[in-house]
């Protein structure tokens, strides 16, 4: 993973002390709240419901042992005892006192970390797949190329004041987990079709929020030199023509649907020439340099199965579904790839403990050579596990309480912090997840059911990804009461949709009901072991439509009695 050089620790430490003191004039007085927030913005600290909220970068997702080790002692000293993991891969401290944002900020530094790009209108932390670098399926670590993205972003001069915050994920497996469909712009790392010469696939205009739209492409191959100058004429494009008298229209979405695909790319690939590309885009030693920091580590040479993992699979049944449900192929013969929930039945999805934080850092550096990752459905992911050491693996988990075998199932739900955190909430997120969990607490018919998303945002701004989820759930607030819309189809891979509407909203205990009545449609018209989106892909919504609105006339006539 990639370390520090001497600029960019000299680069976040002047950040810190820059911020500190800004810090103290705010609590002097000397700032007012109006001054303090854009300064506070640009440095990941926000004003929540309740207190401030520190949003902590994790670039591409990749976390070392150590650094995860100090965000646990962070969250002992200076929180309520635990962090909460994002969609975005980033970690949030929800209850930092503004006069301790400093002591946490030189700490973070201390690790090779810090707050910047998290928040604010620029280029935000660069995501990547959860699996990147290890996984059996991917053409080529997009880790690299994400963090050549960071570089090349950071205090950009003439992207410092973009009309709106910009997300940007890559992927290097044909198979996306990054989402990148969904972001104002991706990146699919691909060969070219004739030649076989390595390069990009370019997607821009994706995004949820109120107005949720899936990327188009732009460009259907770059070559991999020339990608910093191409990103350069796209932003350059988005910054002058985007709009800037409304905020709520001000996404690169809105212009490329404002103006259509076609003139967009015209556009970019306009500004794309008039660039002089060999000045913007990295030199080759440069690029050699940030790929040496992802070279793979010493693993050793093992038979491709453990004949000890399979013993102890066919002895204790739990371990056998844990890895059946969160292990993933590794590229490496005789390693695996183990997702980590945080989502337990009746848990806050995302949410760890600081002790379990201590506790999961000891474990990466033990089974997973120091390296852990965070993923976008807000679960961690040791990366590099010898299968022969699984089983003390899983024990140590089942101590710690991260032994859910959940990854993927109905109950590893997507969850923003919702009405219970977010100023802009209009409604609850974590206990309709925590119900919908409780509700379908029985792992094996979880199992049953096999892949399922289920994703709740607590107001428009979509957080929760609600609608890219199989099955979406959106709080909003409808005359003076919480009320939950109910969506079915969605999907965040590469066959990107938007989740549709199956009615009207719905109280919100009647939603895990809702999401039974959903899920006893599915059982009744799946077939051949078709997966639940695979099964609604082929029904349309009807079927699901017509359960849902029995559902809903069932429960009024309940009220009535």
């Amino acid at each position: 993973m990639y370390r520090y050089d001497e600029f960019d620790e000299q680069f976040v430490r002047d950040r810190v002390a820059e911020f500190s003191e800004q810090i103290a004039r705010r609590i002097d007085g000397s700032l007012t709240e109006e001054e303090f927030r854009p300064l506070r913005l640009k440095n990941g600290l926000y004003l929540q419901l309740h207190a401030y909220m520190l949003r902590v970068a994790v670039p591409y997702g990749t976390l070392h042992a150590r650094q995860l080790r100090q965000l646990g002692h962070i969250a002992a000293t200076y929180d309520k005892g635990y962090a909460h993991f994002t969609t975005r891969q980033n970690l949030q401290f929800n209850w930092p006192k503004l006069s301790d944002v400093s002591a946490i900020l030189q700490l973070l530094a201390d690790v090779e970390m810090h707050c910047i790009q998290t928040s604010g209108n620029c280029i935000r932390n660069v995501t990547s797949d959860q699996f990147a670098g290890v996984a059996a399926d991917e053409m080529e670590d997009p880790r690299p190329t994400a963090e050549l993205i960071r570089q090349w972003s950071s205090l950009h001069p003439e992207f410092a004041w973009l009309p709106r915050k910009f997300k940007v994920a890559v992927t290097g497996a044909e198979h996306d987990r990054a989402a990148i469909k969904v972001h104002d712009l991706g990146i699919r790392m691909l060969r070219h079709p004739q030649t076989g010469e390595p390069g990009y696939e370019i997607v821009v205009g994706g995004g949820l929020g109120r107005t949720p739209m899936i990327g188009k492409v732009v460009r259907d191959f770059l070559p991999k030199a020339e990608l910093l100058a191409y990103l350069e004429a796209v932003m350059r494009v988005y910054n002058a023509e985007g709009r800037r008298d409304n905020k709520y229209k001000a996404r690169v979405k809105i212009l490329v649907h404002e103006i259509g695909t076609e003139e967009f790319t015209r556009r970019v690939e306009e500004e794309y020439a008039a660039l002089n590309g060999p000045a913007i885009n990295a030199p080759e030693e440069e690029v050699q340099r940030i790929n040496a920091y992802f070279a793979p580590p010493a693993y050793e040479t093992l038979p491709a199965k453990s004949e000890r993992l399979q013993a102890a699979r066919e002895a204790n049944p739990e371990l056998h579904h844990f890895v059946e449900q969160n292990g993933f192929a590794h590229r490496q013969p005789g390693y695996l790839i183990l997702t980590v929930s945080l989502k337990p039945v009746g848990g806050i999805p995302g949410d760890m403990t600081a002790e379990q934080m201590l506790a999961f850092a000891d474990i990466a550096e033990r089974y997973s050579m120091g390296e852990l990752r965070v993923s976008h459905s807000q679960n961690l992911v040791l990366p590099n596990v010898r299968q022969d050491d699984v089983p003390e693996l899983f024990a140590e988990l089942a101590q710690a309480g991260l032994a859910t075998a959940n990854a993927g199932l109905v109950s590893d739900i997507i969850a923003c912090p919702g009405l219970d955190y977010c100023a802009l909430a209009t409604a609850r997120s974590i206990p309709i997840a925590q119900e919908i969990a409780n509700t379908f607490a029985d792992m094996q018919r979880q199992r049953d059911i096999g892949p399922l998303q289920v994703k709740i945002s607590g107001c428009i701004n979509a957080c929760g990804h609600h609608h890219v989820g199989h099955i979406g759930i959106l709080g909003l607030e409808k005359s003076g009461k919480e009320n939950y819309q109910i969506t079915l189809g969605g999907d965040a891979t590469e066959n990107a949709a938007l989740g549709e509407r199956l009615g009207p909203g719905i109280d919100g205990d009647q939603v895990p009901g809702a999401i039974e009545a959903i899920v006893d449609t599915y059982f009744a018209f799946r077939q051949d072991g078709e997966e639940f989106i695979e099964t609604v892909r082929r029904t349309g919504l009807e079927p699901f439509k017509s359960r849902f609105q029995s559902y809903i006339a069932e429960q009024n006539v309940e009220e009535v009695a």
